[in-house]
């Protein structure tokens, strides 16, 4: 491997890694509001006590997550320095508006909900988790805009070999990020309804305090649901923005190799990359033009078509990215979310009318059922960035070229290893806080204006 391979692994374990506590964040931070406002409504200690244990698990999540997000930044200065150079004008506004608007918003009103459970009123205290909340969304907003002007450049200009901002309101309200924010705000909800859904079934299955998490389970469920609806929704608009700015993304993810009308959705593909053209593809009639075109007779560009025509605008090169990891990356993220949403239709059957299943197997999906959301956020991020190669910046700047000059493959193994080998120990870490606070469970019959030393661990 040289430098550009080691430093792509490197950017793409951490960013990976972070990503998994990024979403349940994002879900959980809004459940954690709405039972403290249910609570806050109606008095019932059952709400309190769910306020509390989830929040505590929220809690370790989004410290994890703050933790593993840092290093990112340190990466753009040593391993694409180039990178930095050409994009720090315009990629750094809306990074700088995330520090210092939404983080610390979502940080110090988080300060103020830990500490002030017997200080603040009520109603303020309740305020200030919403006000984190609504943070925490407001800083996935902003890193999305930074991530949607790598995928479809806006507002800018190329002045001495930079890209330098010309228009901010242009790259906050890129139609890239319009489509974006709201799929990856309801895969952060499918995540956070699967966890809660998973961990209730654990409590559930040995019959402790049913009173608190079978409707823990019912709420995770509808959230699931919901957020599925959400996520289908989005990804449609999505694709269709996709197609239109990055034809050659769409075209790998299905393993469309020559441009095509009525092209069908494919289901199972074996391809012959080198020459472009599938050996066996099992399609839905029909199914790729209406998810691209929204009609069933739009045309779909391929991939050999769209590397002729890139060939005549770029000059000579493969602008292809790894057709069989784009192709399996976005089934495979279809089908982990679809799974996540069956799990709880079912789960709601089971559990209508005041009902639990008796038997153990149902608890036992539930509780491998967490995993599910958390991939398929993640293939769905593999795929997004995967699929953009050769380019770093869409149609500006490649990848090779975005790699500091300086960097050597000691330096940057010795890196990667060592980020890697420190990630796993925050894994070690962040499981065994999370089993030890869940084990403990809900159990703690508190009165509203009692001080929490179980948050302050």
């Amino acid at each position: 491997m040289d430098v550009l391979d080691l430093s792509r692994w490197q950017f793409g374990i951490t960013t990976v890694y972070h990503f998994l506590f990024v979403p349940l964040t994002i879900g959980l931070s809004v459940i954690v509001a709405g039972l403290q406002t249910a609570w806050y409504r109606t008095g019932k200690q059952e709400y309190l006590r769910m306020t509390r244990f989830w929040g505590r698990l929220f809690l370790i999540n989004f410290a994890m997550g703050v933790v593993t997000g840092i290093v990112q930044e340190f990466q753009f200065g040593m391993n694409w320095s180039d990178y930095s150079r050409f994009v720090g004008d315009v990629f750094g506004a809306p990074l700088a508006m995330e520090g210092l608007i939404a983080f610390f918003m979502e940080s110090t009103f988080l300060g103020l909900w830990i500490f002030g459970w017997d200080k603040l009123p009520k109603k303020v205290h309740l305020a200030t988790i919403w006000l984190a909340a609504i943070g925490t969304n407001i800083s996935a907003y902003f890193i999305l805009a930074a991530n949607s002007w790598m995928q479809h450049p806006v507002g800018y200009r190329i002045n001495n070999g930079r890209a330098e901002l010309t228009d901010i309101w242009a790259v906050l309200t890129n139609s890239t990020t319009l489509v974006t924010f709201p799929h990856v705000i309801a895969g952060g909800f499918l995540v956070a309804g699967a966890f809660v859904l998973g961990v209730s079934a654990w409590f559930l299955m040995r019959r402790r305090e049913v009173d608190v998490f079978r409707p823990a389970a019912r709420l995770a469920m509808v959230v699931s649901l919901v957020a599925a609806v959400g996520v289908s929704l989005s990804g449609h608009w999505q694709a269709q923005i996709m197609t239109e700015q990055q034809p050659m993304k769409m075209a790998a993810a299905e393993a469309l190799w020559d441009d095509e009308s009525s092209a069908g959705f494919s289901l199972f593909a074996i391809g012959d990359v080198e020459n472009g053209r599938n050996h066996v593809n099992l399609q839905i009639p029909y199914g790729l033009s209406l998810l691209a075109t929204n009609t069933l007779d739009g045309k779909v560009e391929g991939i050999n078509d769209i590397q002729e025509r890139y060939q005549a605008l770029y000059g000579p090169g493969d602008y292809r990215p790894v057709v069989g990891l784009a192709y399996w990356s976005f089934r495979l993220m279809i089908g982990f979310g679809m799974l996540s949403a069956l799990l709880a239709l079912a789960g709601l059957w089971l559990t209508r009318r005041g009902r639990l299943p008796a038997g153990k197997w149902a608890y036992r999906l539930a509780m491998l059922g967490i995993g599910l959301p958390f991939v398929a956020n993640s293939l769905g991020w593999i795929f997004t960035e995967m699929g953009r190669q050769p380019w770093t910046v869409f149609g500006l700047m490649r990848t090779a070229a975005a790699v500091s000059p300086g960097a050597d493959v000691p330096s940057v193994a010795i890196t990667l290893v060592g980020f890697t080998l420190v990630y796993a120990v925050l894994a070690v870490i962040e499981v065994r806080l999370l089993l030890k606070f869940i084990k403990r469970g809900a159990q703690e019959e508190l009165e509203p204006e009692a001080p929490v030393p179980a948050l302050s661990y």
